[in-house]
């Protein structure tokens, strides 16, 4: 009976530290993803609707554009297929360029129909302004430029705006087809904490 207690506790020992292992390692599956409290990212507040009216100015020509062609179009299209933009366009409260000024739209759109002018929009609303200075949204989406009314997704967002979700509305307020330049009022929808 004393040399069995040494021998039923190794085995013991030995069972649980196998055990242990085994369920660590099962329960650890190598995966970079595990649920978290929602509290501690601060999605316990009341979801709510936030409408923000903005003109978006995109300038291609002049000394100052704010839209550089960084990829030309196809030489054979009539609407511009293949064209590819960077933009940092001014996002002002009025639809003059002289009017307030609370943030940039900076991404790039790129033209992605062969048949209409049908631009991919890819780009964050970024704020410069207020309370929701340094937040941004990102839209993406498909933009018929000469449909009167356009609708593209809100995807997501920063800093006030995390988890954000919703859809903009675009409408051409003007557009100069001298030099190209544009003046477009986004109306903004999201649904933010």
């Amino acid at each position: 009976m004393a040399t069995l207690f040494p021998t039923l506790a190794a085995h013991f020992i030995f069972f649980f530290i196998f055990f242990v292992f085994i369920t660590s390692a099962l329960a650890d599956d190598g995966s970079f993803v595990r649920t978290t409290d929602a509290k501690l990212l601060g999605l316990n507040k009341k979801e709510k609707l936030s409408h923000f009216k903005l003109y978006w100015h995109d300038i291609v020509g002049g000394r100052n554009p704010t839209a550089v062609p960084v990829v030309p179009p196809s030489k054979n299209s009539s609407t511009a297929f293949g064209l590819i933009s960077v933009i940092d366009d001014p996002l002002t409260m009025g639809p003059e360029l002289s009017s307030k000024m609370v943030g940039r739209a900076q991404g790039f759109y790129s033209s992605a129909s062969q048949q209409e002018v049908g631009l991919l929009m890819a780009m964050n609303f970024a704020f410069m302004e207020g309370k929701y200075n340094g937040s941004t949204i990102t839209i993406l989406g498909r933009n018929t430029v000469f449909s009167k009314v356009r609708e593209m997704p809100v995807i997501g967002g920063s800093g006030l705006f995390r988890f954000a979700r919703g859809y903009v509305q675009a409408k051409t307020h003007r557009f100069d087809p001298a030099t190209g330049d544009a003046v477009v009022e986004y109306n903004c929808y999201v649904m933010h904490y």
